[in-house]
């Protein structure tokens, strides 16, 4: 493209990023990139599409403190840049130093999957640059990455607003329940309104359903049937549509394809995939020691944002054990938890991998009752058999108790306390 209308761009988008508009929410994340920073390697912020990457960066540039010449933030989402190509790099290059940039400026890069061979560029000028890139794709974090750039990167992965976030984003103090009723009532009802809403930050900002909705349908659109055509934009539609319907279910290649009709099961699973890297859904495995079982065996499927199961999928009142469910999962892989789920006789929703051994078994019901008690409580004791664990939690909407069994310590724990901690 001409220097011209990219320097015109570009100096548009530095205006844009220098006043950020958004309600100002910490994000959690911010702490382990400014850690990674000091590496000196690029760092790659991957997540949903609209879950406050570019937010992030403009935290990241207020928290180090810097000011206009000593970073540069360029948005390959821009529709202006839709002509750019690999040699257009070297114009950004140009621009950063005929527009009186410092030597060695920070570089914000928004969304550079948008652009092919850009690793090329970035393997070029890091070390040169401390460089942040954005984007929403998860093959961005893959081992494919890793070796163009020789090993030398970092990742952090962004998702909507935790409940911690969520709270902050509405003004309510997260500590005040421990020593207030009142504040215990209103973070109660808090989480039930993110249980139902989620946590994207417009949403949470402005209280619209349909900015869910849109989102998930420019999602699919733009990075799932964009990449397999109209031919199968319907069957990808009724895929989405069973994994919302079956959040924390066995969504098995085989079962997806009796669901959409689509006999050949390669397409179904480059279809997962899909959905995979676009950070719609992730996937978690029973576990098994064995690693070629546990690549066979059939998996669950989550949603990254409990608001995409009450807008797309299914309503609050359906099943609030499902989207207590799904928010635990997000919420562990969050943390940088290496889940599995457990079954044999009985079941239990997830098992915590430390290294090479399991450290942890969780179970996960909306309240704990004669009617389920004895299912949840012996499908966590016969993982914790399994594993040898002397401790077990189980999450509930608002149970608490300590339960004692054989010489387990079975912690029953309210979600919203447990997310708190």
């Amino acid at each position: 493209m001409k220097y011209e209308e990219l320097a015109y761009a570009l100096a548009e988008q530095q205006k844009k990023f220098e006043v950020e508009d958004e309600k100002p929410v910490n994000r959690e994340l911010i702490e382990r990139v400014i850690m990674l920073l000091r590496l000196n390697m690029p760092i790659f912020i991957t997540g949903v599409r609209r879950c406050g990457k570019s937010f992030l960066l403009h935290l990241i540039k207020e928290r180090l403190g810097l000011k206009a010449g000593q970073y540069f933030y360029i948005d390959f989402n821009d529709e202006r840049l839709t002509g750019f190509k690999v040699e257009d790099f070297q114009k950004v290059i140009d621009f950063l130093s005929t527009e009186g940039y410092e030597k060695g400026c920070y570089l914000f890069i928004d969304e550079i999957q948008e652009v092919g061979k850009w690793e090329k560029w970035i393997e070029r000028i890091r070390g040169q640059h401390p460089i942040l890139i954005t984007g929403s794709n998860s093959k961005l974090m893959s081992k494919e990455i890793s070796s163009l750039l020789t090993g030398r990167s970092l990742n952090a992965w962004l998702t909507p607003f935790s409940f911690k976030e969520f709270l902050a984003a509405r003004g309510i103090p997260q500590e005040a329940w421990k020593s207030s009723l009142e504040a215990r009532a209103k973070i109660k009802k808090a989480f039930s309104e993110f249980l139902a809403t989620g946590g994207f930050p417009k949403r949470v900002v402005s209280g619209e359903k349909i900015i869910v909705s849109e989102l998930f349908e420019n999602i699919l659109y733009r990075d799932v049937i964009g990449k397999f055509g109209k031919k199968l934009e319907k069957p990808i539609k009724e895929a989405s549509l069973y994994l919302l319907s079956n959040s924390g279910k066995n969504s098995s290649i085989r079962n997806v394809s009796d669901a959409i009709g689509i006999k050949n099961q390669l397409t179904v699973k480059n279809i997962l995939n899909a959905f995979e890297n676009a950070f719609l859904f992730f996937f978690i495995g029973k576990f098994d020691y064995s690693i070629k079982k546990q690549i066979q065996n059939p998996k669950k499927a989550y949603c990254i944002d409990n608001g995409f199961l009450t807008a797309v999928g299914f309503r609050f009142s359906e099943d609030k054990g499902r989207l207590l469910e799904n928010f635990v999962a997000i919420e562990l892989k969050r943390r940088g938890r290496e889940i599995f789920y457990s079954k044999d006789k009985r079941e239990c929703d997830f098992i915590i991998k430390e290294g090479i051994r399991v450290a942890g078994a969780m179970q996960v019901c909306y309240e704990l009752n004669k009617e389920n008690k004895e299912r949840e409580l012996n499908g966590l004791l016969e993982a914790m058999d399994k594993f040898r664990l002397k401790e077990g939690e189980i999450l509930t909407y608002d149970d608490e108790e300590t339960i004692q069994n054989d010489g387990k310590k079975i912690r029953v724990i309210p979600a919203w306390k447990w997310a708190l901690q």
